[in-house]
C-alpha cells in the first residue's frame, strides 16, 4: 500500500497502473488523506510507502524513529504551489501578488479585491484542511510557520482538483494548488514575487513555493515497495510524470 500526498497521488496511481500490469510478483494500491495520514500509516504497518508533498517533521522522527529504524527519503519528482484566482479576478487585472499580499489575505488583513487593484468583491479565501502537505508548505513560507493560524480562509479544501473547480466557478476566489494540477486544465495561475512557476524555476528554486515530492520508507523496504520505487524512477517511471504535468527527479 501506498498512502499519503493528494498532490502526489495522480503520479502514484498512473505508475502503479503500469507497475502492476508489467510484471506479476506485487501488486500495488494507492490511498490519498495528506502527507501526515501517509506518515502515520507508514509507520503504524498500514503502508509501505508514504507519499509527501514536504519534509518530515522533526517530531514524526521523534515519534517513530529508532537507532535501528529509520526513515528513508527519496525524491521522485519535484513540484510547486501555484496561486489561482477566479477568472473574474484574472480578467480583470490581478495576475500576479507578493508574498506580503497573499500573507495579508490569509490573515485576513486584505479582504476586498479593490485593495489588490481588483474588483469591488469580497475575497473567498480557500486554503486546506490540517494534514495536507500543501497547507504545511504554504504556512511555513507564506504565513511563516507551519503551525501559522490563517483567519482569512472563507473554506478549507481537501484535494487541489476542489480547490481547482472552486475558484473557477466563483468570481471571488484565490486558493493554492500543486503544479500537476495547474497543467491539466485551464486554471488563472498568478506570479508570486514577479516569479511564474514555470520548470525551470521550480527546479532552480527561485519560484518561492517549489517544493520537493518523496517516497518515503521507514526501515528496510518490502521487496515490492522496493521494487515500485525503482520503477517510478526509472526512464519509463519518470516519463509517466512528464506527460502528466509533474517535473522529473
Amino acid at each position: 500500500m501506498v498512502s499519503g500526498s493528494s498532490t502526489v497521488m495522480p503520479l502514484a496511481e498512473l505508475a502503479a497502473e503500469e507497475f502492476n500490469l508489467m510484471q506479476g510478483s506485487y501488486r500495488i494500491n494507492v490511498k490519498s488523506g495528506g502527507s501526515g495520514v501517509g506518515i502515520v500509516d507508514l509507520a503504524e504497518g498500514r503502508a509501505d510507502i508514504a507519499m509527501t508533498s514536504r519534509d518530515l517533521k522533526p517530531q514524526e522522527r521523534q515519534r517513530y524513529e529508532s537507532p535501528r529504524t529509520r526513515f528513508a527519503e527519496q525524491v521522485i519528482g519535484y513540484d510547486a504551489i501555484c496561486l489561482v484566482v477566479s477568472p473574474a479576478v484574472y480578467d480583470f487585472g490581478v495576475t500576479a501578488l507578493t508574498r506580503d499580499q497573499v500573507r495579508q489575505i490569509y490573515s485576513g488583513s486584505i479582504v476586498n479585491w479593490a485593495e489588490l487593484g481588483g474588483p469591488d468583491m469580497e475575497i473567498f479565501a480557500i486554503g486546506r484542511r490540517p494534514g495536507s502537505g500543501t497547507r504545511d508548505t504554504f504556512n511555513e513560507i507564506i504565513m511563516g510557520s507551519r503551525e501559522a493560524e490563517t483567519p482569512g480562509v472563507a473554506y478549507d479544501s481537501g484535494e487541489s482538483s476542489e480547490v481547482k473547480f472552486s475558484t473557477q466557478r466563483s468570481d471571488n476566489a484565490i486558493g493554492y494548488m500543486g503544479y500537476s494540477f495547474v497543467m491539466r486544465g485551464d486554471a488563472r495561475v498568478i506570479s508570486l514575487d514577479g516569479i511564474d512557476p514555470t520548470i525551470e524555476n521550480i527546479k532552480n528554486g527561485s519560484y518561492p513555493l517549489a517544493r520537493k515530492l518523496y517516497f518515503v520508507t521507514l526501515g528496510q523496504p518490502s521487496p515490492g515497495a522496493g521494487a515500485f520505487i525503482d520503477y517510478i524512477l526509472s526512464p519509463e517511471g519518470q516519463q509517466i510524470a512528464i506527460d502528466n504535468g509533474f517535473i522529473p527527479a
